[in-house]
Protein backbone atom coordinates (compact mmCIF):
# COMPACT_ATOMS: atom_id res chain seq x y z
CA UNK A 1 0.00 0.00 0.00
CA UNK A 2 1.56 3.23 -1.03
CA UNK A 3 1.17 6.01 1.96
CA UNK A 4 -0.90 9.29 1.14
CA UNK A 5 0.78 11.74 0.21
CA UNK A 6 -1.03 15.63 -0.54
CA UNK A 7 -0.72 16.09 -4.19
CA UNK A 8 -1.53 19.88 -3.58
CA UNK A 9 1.47 20.77 -3.42
CA UNK A 10 4.68 20.50 -5.88
CA UNK A 11 7.23 20.75 -3.29
CA UNK A 12 8.14 17.88 -0.95
CA UNK A 13 9.15 17.66 2.13
CA UNK A 14 12.14 15.34 2.76
CA UNK A 15 12.77 14.67 -0.77
CA UNK A 16 16.07 14.82 0.17
CA UNK A 17 17.71 11.60 1.89
CA UNK A 18 18.85 12.82 5.66
CA UNK A 19 22.21 12.38 6.80
CA UNK A 20 20.65 8.66 8.37
CA UNK A 21 20.05 7.76 4.55
CA UNK A 22 23.18 8.62 3.10
CA UNK A 23 25.59 5.38 3.44
CA UNK A 24 24.95 2.74 -0.15
CA UNK A 25 25.56 -0.12 2.56
CA UNK A 26 22.91 0.22 4.24
CA UNK A 27 20.73 0.69 1.86
CA UNK A 28 17.31 3.23 1.46
CA UNK A 29 13.96 3.31 0.47
CA UNK A 30 11.77 5.88 -1.79
CA UNK A 31 7.77 6.46 -1.94
CA UNK A 32 7.66 8.25 -4.62
CA UNK A 33 4.81 9.97 -6.14
CA UNK A 34 4.55 10.65 -9.89
CA UNK A 35 2.12 13.22 -11.24
CA UNK A 36 1.28 13.70 -15.11
CA UNK A 37 -0.11 11.55 -17.94
CA UNK A 38 1.66 7.62 -16.47
CA UNK A 39 -1.00 5.56 -16.39
CA UNK A 40 -2.31 3.58 -19.70
CA UNK A 41 1.22 4.33 -21.31
CA UNK A 42 3.49 1.77 -20.37
CA UNK A 43 5.12 3.63 -17.16
CA UNK A 44 4.71 0.43 -14.67
CA UNK A 45 5.73 -1.58 -17.24
CA UNK A 46 8.56 0.31 -17.62
CA UNK A 47 9.51 1.76 -14.31
CA UNK A 48 9.74 -2.43 -13.34
CA UNK A 49 12.25 -3.07 -16.19
CA UNK A 50 14.38 0.16 -14.95
CA UNK A 51 14.37 -1.02 -11.02
CA UNK A 52 15.30 -4.40 -12.01
CA UNK A 53 18.30 -2.79 -13.80
CA UNK A 54 19.23 -1.08 -10.95
CA UNK A 55 18.47 -3.61 -8.84
CA UNK A 56 16.05 -2.27 -6.77
CA UNK A 57 13.46 -4.18 -4.98
CA UNK A 58 9.70 -2.93 -4.77
CA UNK A 59 6.38 -1.95 -6.56
CA UNK A 60 4.42 0.77 -8.78
CA UNK A 61 1.28 0.90 -8.77
CA UNK A 62 -1.40 2.68 -10.27
CA UNK A 63 -3.26 4.91 -7.75
CA UNK A 64 -7.14 5.66 -8.51
CA UNK A 65 -5.85 10.03 -8.84
CA UNK A 66 -4.24 9.61 -11.81
CA UNK A 67 -1.04 9.36 -10.54
CA UNK A 68 2.00 6.34 -9.92
CA UNK A 69 3.46 5.75 -6.67
CA UNK A 70 6.71 4.09 -6.89
CA UNK A 71 8.36 2.57 -3.50
CA UNK A 72 12.04 1.17 -4.36
CA UNK A 73 14.56 0.22 -2.38
CA UNK A 74 17.87 -0.62 -2.20
CA UNK A 75 21.36 0.88 -2.08
CA UNK A 76 21.33 5.10 -2.09
CA UNK A 77 22.76 5.19 -5.29
CA UNK A 78 20.56 2.82 -7.38
CA UNK A 79 17.33 4.59 -5.61
CA UNK A 80 18.61 8.05 -6.88
CA UNK A 81 19.13 7.14 -10.08
CA UNK A 82 15.39 5.50 -10.72
CA UNK A 83 14.20 9.21 -9.15
CA UNK A 84 15.96 11.18 -11.80
CA UNK A 85 15.01 8.40 -14.82
CA UNK A 86 11.28 9.42 -13.11
CA UNK A 87 11.98 12.81 -13.18
CA UNK A 88 14.35 13.70 -16.15
CA UNK A 89 13.13 16.04 -19.10
CA UNK A 90 13.41 15.07 -21.38
CA UNK A 91 13.67 11.54 -20.80
CA UNK A 92 16.37 10.11 -21.94
CA UNK A 93 15.43 6.60 -21.18
CA UNK A 94 12.61 6.48 -23.29
CA UNK A 95 10.13 6.65 -20.36
CA UNK A 96 7.22 6.55 -21.72
CA UNK A 97 3.55 9.17 -20.92
CA UNK A 98 4.67 12.92 -19.66
CA UNK A 99 5.66 13.11 -16.23
CA UNK A 100 4.95 16.45 -14.65
CA UNK A 101 6.34 16.30 -11.35
CA UNK A 102 7.77 13.40 -8.92
CA UNK A 103 7.77 14.01 -5.14
CA UNK A 104 10.00 11.73 -3.42
CA UNK A 105 9.90 10.27 0.12
CA UNK A 106 13.04 8.65 1.79
CA UNK A 107 12.77 6.37 4.75
CA UNK A 108 14.71 3.30 5.56
CA UNK A 109 14.83 0.06 3.54
CA UNK A 110 12.00 -2.53 5.00
CA UNK A 111 13.40 -5.17 3.31
CA UNK A 112 11.09 -5.94 -0.22
CA UNK A 113 12.65 -8.08 -2.82
CA UNK A 114 12.09 -8.51 -6.08
CA UNK A 115 10.26 -5.52 -8.44
CA UNK A 116 6.55 -5.39 -9.38
CA UNK A 117 3.28 -4.10 -10.95
CA UNK A 118 0.33 -3.36 -8.68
Amino acid sequence: MCPSQDHSSAAAAGSEPDASHTADAAGTRVTAWVHGHVQGVGFRWWTLQNAKELGLAGYAKNLVDGRVCVVAEGTETAVAELVQRLSEQPSKHHRPGSVETVIPHYTDPRGASGFHTR
